[in-house]
């Protein structure tokens, strides 16, 4: 299925790492799952898991969570759903404070998650004098509008 359906927000002040001002960021829209039936019915409660599992196996959910947060410190905004906005938050503000570190070892640990090798190296130049008072919460998540055809709860996410 092909995406037909694009959302897109306007920007007003916001500017990346790469010092790049951005008019619209667009967010595919995902098809819904279908839940199969071969699973037990007998499961264990999810008690004080912390992990969110976003509706996806393991190796897809790292690479969602790696996409978003590389999106983020290049546009330093993204509309996306809010359960990714909040589970994609921890990562960034973990991208910055390996930024503010600056040591080889940060740099390769950040090389290691985000996609962009030119991003890690902006990212790396500017955030020690962008977030030089601020100790942590280096994002804030804005919820808007649920979404039109799947009714999903929407936020965005964007550096502060």
């Amino acid at each position: 299925m092909k995406n037909q359906n694009q959302t897109k927000i306007e920007t007003t002040g916001v500017t990346s790492f790469t010092g790049t001002h951005i008019s619209t960021v667009s967010q595919p829209v995902s098809a819904p799952r279908t839940h199969s039936s071969s699973k037990s019915s007998l499961e264990m409660m999810r008690h004080r898991k912390r992990v969110p599992k976003l509706g996806k196996p393991a190796d897809q959910r790292k690479a969602l969570l790696r996409a978003l947060t590389t999106e983020i410190i290049r546009h330093g905004r993204i509309k996306t759903t809010a359960v990714r906005a909040k589970a994609v938050r921890k990562h960034v503000d973990h991208m910055i404070q390996l930024g503010k570190r600056g040591d080889l070892h940060a740099r390769r640990q950040a090389l290691a998650w985000i996609y962009d090798k030119d991003l890690v190296h902006s990212l790396f130049e500017a955030a020690p004098e962008r977030y030089a008072e601020r100790e942590g919460g280096y994002t804030r998540v804005l919820r808007t509008m649920p979404r039109q055809g799947d009714n999903a709860k929407m936020a965005v996410i964007e550096l502060v």
